[in-house]
């Protein structure tokens, strides 16, 4: 193989995992994160090993067929948005048939770690697959395209109760729903970096819908979020560990307030990958509350 083909193909290899989005893994642990919630509940604090395995590659496997199918559907808006011009279908680095060759890949190779699952997740793989697939075509005729990712961001909660339990309690949907508002509030806050290009090419975004309430919006859905949260945790009996998680979740939603309130593109964007340690917080204090309560971290 000559010195050129090797340089072409490493530089289409790299175009492929910047078209997945694994050199900013923000968005994969945004999908972790409740899905982990979800999990350590389910589990009482002690999920098996093979389940935290196969849910945290699920998510990094379906982040990226969703990144693909989404650069693919927006292929002919990306070039005119500043933060998405340079990204390899929109510059031309590769083909939209790769692209989708890609997803492609991936999805099936998250379709194979449900080989390793029961029935009932099995069954949740379904509406989760199509969710997603579905998602990047929304913002073109619904007006708060957020609410759908805020479904599909929450898939992986049910999935998760159905991989311990071989069922799905009311208990699954609460955790969906308090869910469903962080999506809102952080995917708000990314859509607040487009909002001038957003507005020129045509597309619909929860910051164009909330208009010039949407820090208030933001506020609001991390209050309906957090609100949700404390409430599952005293009724599943969680106690002082996740009491302070919850404390500390709250003071880095409202710095992301202060963050939004002049509206720059920087801070926005700031805001929005704040939501990551957020979500680490909150699973940290899920975790560690378990684990006192067991007297030993959870194996």
């Amino acid at each position: 193989m000559t010195a050129d083909r090797t340089t072409s193909l490493r530089l289409r290899f790299d175009a492929y995992l910047r078209l997945i989005r694994l050199d900013k893994p923000v968005g994969f642990m945004l999908l972790m994160w409740p899905t982990l919630w979800g999990l350590w509940i389910a589990a009482q604090g002690a999920p098996a090993p093979h389940l935290i395995v196969i849910f945290a590659l699920g998510t990094i496997l379906m982040r990226s067929a969703g990144c693909a199918i989404n650069d693919w559907a927006d292929r002919d808006f990306d070039g005119a948005v500043k933060r998405t011009a340079m990204r390899p279908l929109a510059a031309g680095e590769i083909s939209g048939r790769e692209a989708m060759a890609v997803a492609a890949v991936c999805a099936a190779a998250a379709a194979s770690l449900l080989i390793a699952l029961n029935h009932a997740a099995r069954l949740w793989a379904i509406p989760a697959l199509a969710i997603a697939a579905c998602y990047p075509f929304t913002k073109r005729f619904f007006s708060v395209p957020q609410a759908f990712l805020g479904i599909a961001f929450s898939m992986g909660i049910p999935m998760a109760f159905a991989a311990v339990r071989s069922d799905t309690p009311s208990l699954a949907g609460w955790l969906m729903f308090a869910n469903f508002f962080w999506v809102m509030a952080y995917d708000t806050e990314y859509a607040m970096v487009d909002r001038d290009d957003d507005v020129r090419i045509g597309i619909h975004t929860s910051a164009l819908f909330f208009g010039r309430f949407d820090v208030l919006a933001v506020g609001i859905c991390y209050a309906m979020f957090l609100t949700s949260m404390a409430w599952i945790g005293r009724d599943i009996g969680l106690g002082h560990g996740y009491a302070v998680a919850l404390v500390l979740a709250s003071l880095i939603a409202l710095r992301h307030i202060v963050l939004l309130r002049g509206r720059e593109r920087a801070n926005c964007f700031a805001a929005f990958r704040g939501n990551n340690l957020l979500g680490l917080v909150l699973f940290a204090g899920i975790a560690l509350d378990y684990a006192l309560r067991r007297g030993a971290w959870p194996h």
